[in-house]
């Protein structure tokens, strides 16, 4: 199977009943003289270039020990790791679009997870495009010689090749939704707030992650703390000329420092350019949500919820600048829960929950749906940790890497209702359930039974308001 694009023919394959695109360029290899610089096209070959493949993922180090156990990363060595692959039906007509950004803290991850095979998405009638993107060091760090945000460029110029290529696929150009999780949706939100990129898609979804962005000066720290690591000065072309696996031995250095309750890290930045704020696009139709206990995934495996002690806390809240009325209020919820636990749950809703009901407050009606995902995993007693949901909206529940985190017996009914809700959302606009409003404030709650909920956990927006 081949197909046209504008910089040379493509070979795809049939997997199972629908065509397939690994590896695709979307622009320049990001080395050489166009490291740490803004994404270029990619150079235009001669003949039929070979797509059956998943290409190069950006450059980066597994999750450390025990996380890496149940997120298994996939590393995929070469240049040329500003690529994408297209899942789509049939290459005739003009079918809704959808582009996944995904997560891992803007350090991890690649479009070569099997969990985000977009195979089930192609079979129900969307034509499916995930992406990779420069992570850590190479894409996130501030420097005063570089631009900003390159991940964020990466971003942009992969949604430009969809604009330019889809219709070869048999996808629409001006029905494209973006949707990602945890940085990934950090990250869109960024996009969403970004009057440059307005024409690009249509609509979003953002899985776990709330609009956030750094100034020039916070993200400078992290770079000098890896510049510090490295000996060398905090400039792009200082570190250039060092080793990129010390570069990224240095990343993970100063990563471990990282926490859910701040620290260094790697995200969007307010460079004035690409983005000059977090006003999210009002006119665009947006899905929020979040699963109901985030926090698992990174306090249950490591033990930490059973090492906190009170005090480990009362430091946690000072630092994040919460009451200590409101963990009261929590234990007061969840009275069998230790205080590790109900720190976690308290976190959860303090990042997440919290701040995207006061977002939905402020966009127009119409244009916001809310949901929480809480169907419990038996597995490693994850319950519903963070990105959990991700099997149920590709459908890839059967796959071993989504066994994981879920175990191996996952209800239907909830890949039916997950999956379905995103693709008639990327078809139509409205996922299939009330939109925000007052006083209703609907919330889809995701479960083996799914149902609308009105005003989801109003107790725990009472206790932030106090």
């Amino acid at each position: 199977m081949i197909v046209d694009t504008r910089y040379g023919k493509l070979r795809g394959r049939i997997e199972g009943d629908v065509a397939v695109f690994r590896g695709v360029p979307y622009a320049a290899p990001p080395f050489g003289d166009l490291r740490f610089r803004a994404p270029q096209r990619p150079e235009p070959w001669e003949g039929v270039r070979d797509a059956l493949e998943d290409g190069p993922t950006a450059p980066k180090r597994p999750y450390p020990p025990p996380l890496d156990a149940i997120l298994p990363e996939v590393r995929i060595e070469g240049e040329d790791c500003l690529n994408l692959n297209v899942w789509t039906p049939d290459l005739s007509g003009r079918r809704p679009v959808m582009v996944w950004v995904h997560g891992g803290s803007n350090r991890n991850g690649s479009n070569s997870v099997p969990v985000y095979d977009g195979g089930a998405f192609a079979r129900s009638g969307v034509v499916l495009v995930s992406i990779n993107y420069r992570l850590g060091v190479e894409g996130f760090c501030s420097f005063p010689d570089a631009p900003e945000n390159r991940g964020l460029l990466d971003q942009v110029a992969a949604l430009e090749w969809v604009r330019d290529n889809i219709a070869a696929f048999g996808g629409d150009p001006g029905n494209v939704t973006l949707f990602g999780e945890s940085a990934g949706a950090i990250d869109i939100a960024a996009l969403l707030a970004a009057p440059s990129v307005a024409g690009l898609f249509s609509r979003a979804i953002l899985q776990s992650g709330p609009p956030a962005a750094g100034t020039r000066e916070e993200a400078r720290k992290t770079t000098a703390m890896i510049a510090k690591r490295l000996g060398v000065p905090a400039t792009a072309a200082a570190f250039a000329a060092v080793d990129l696996e010390r570069l990224l031995d240095a990343q993970v250095e100063v990563a471990r420092k990282s926490s859910l309750m701040g620290g260094p890290g790697f995200g969007p930045v307010l460079d004035g350019e690409l983005l000059t704020g977090l006003d999210l696009d009002p006119d665009k139709p947006v899905i929020f949500g979040q699963t109901s206990e985030e926090y698992r995934l990174w306090f249950v495996p490591t033990g930490l919820a059973a090492r906190l002690k009170p005090y480990m806390v009362r430091l946690a809240l000072l630092k994040l600048r919460v009451r200590g009325g409101v963990l009261k209020g929590y234990r007061a919820l969840h009275p069998r829960l230790s205080p590790g636990e109900a720190f976690g749950l308290l976190l959860t809703d303090h990042l997440l929950r919290v701040p995207l009901r006061k977002l939905a407050e402020t966009r127009p009606e119409g244009r916001t749906w809310l949901y929480e995902f809480a169907w419990r995993s038996p597995a490693h007693e994850l319950g519903a940790a963070h990105a959990m949901e991700l099997p149920f909206v590709f459908a890839t529940t059967d796959t071993p890497e989504a066994q994981l985190m879920t175990g191996r017996e996952t209800p239907s009914s909830l890949t039916d209702a997950m999956h379905g809700a995103w693709v008639r959302f990327a078809e139509t606009g409205d996922p299939g359930w009330p939109s925000w409003s007052e006083p209703a404030r609907p919330t889809m709650v995701f479960d083996e039974d799914s149902r609308v909920v009105g005003d989801h956990a109003a107790d725990v927006h009472a206790l932030w308001r106090r």
